[in-house]
């Protein structure tokens, strides 16, 4: 039996030694590995289950009148609709888009804007994502691309993926992007 060792100081890389040559440099606990395919753990090595009289009683109850309780604590299965309000201490605005407008945003599923930021290259590169957008992408691009460049006096680099209805701004531009459409009632 060979086993394939890969440790900087007592064995060089990728070196094929027997188990008994190692049995000297493991620790007290591990020493006397007779195969490799050793099984640390399995149901055959636990304590047998023992007479049932031990454990309590269980009542199986298809409708307590205590359920209700717990129901309120679950998630509920589809997202509510919001509730109307004036103003929500959050800050968060429902959709509204501005009649005339060529393009929309579809709000998620949790009515949140779908603006991401993805980072890459341990946080080097990051990458603003604007995701199901429809109608005119091609004339939202050049707003938000306009709008960027104004604020920053310089060029940035964009992507469009018409199939997908995503657009791709290059740096982080999360909280302008979202005000942007929040101010065109998305």
């Amino acid at each position: 039996m060979a086993l394939r060792m890969v440790c900087s100081k007592t064995f060089s890389l990728n070196r094929i030694i027997s188990l008994h040559s190692i049995n000297h440099h493991l620790p007290k606990p591990v020493q006397n590995v007779t195969a490799a395919s050793v099984r640390w753990s399995s149901f055959r090595s636990s304590e047998p289950v023992g007479d049932l009289a031990q454990y309590p009683e269980v009542e199986v109850v298809r409708n307590p009148p205590e359920w209700k309780y717990v129901e309120r604590l679950l998630a509920p299965r589809t997202v509510p609709k919001p509730t109307a309000k004036d103003a929500y201490p959050s800050g968060w605005k429902p959709a509204n888009p501005q009649p005339g407008l060529k393009y929309v945003v579809q709000r998620t599923k949790n009515h949140m804007l779908p603006v991401y930021l993805r980072r890459s290259f341990r946080g080097q590169r990051r990458i603003t994502a604007v995701r199901h957008v429809e109608g005119d992408i091609w004339l939202l691009e050049a707003e938000l691309r306009y709008h960027i460049e104004r604020q920053l006096n310089r060029p940035i680099i964009t992507r469009v993926n018409e199939m997908s209805g995503q657009i791709e701004l290059k740096g982080d531009h999360v909280a302008f992007v979202e005000k942007f459409l929040l101010e065109k009632g998305m």
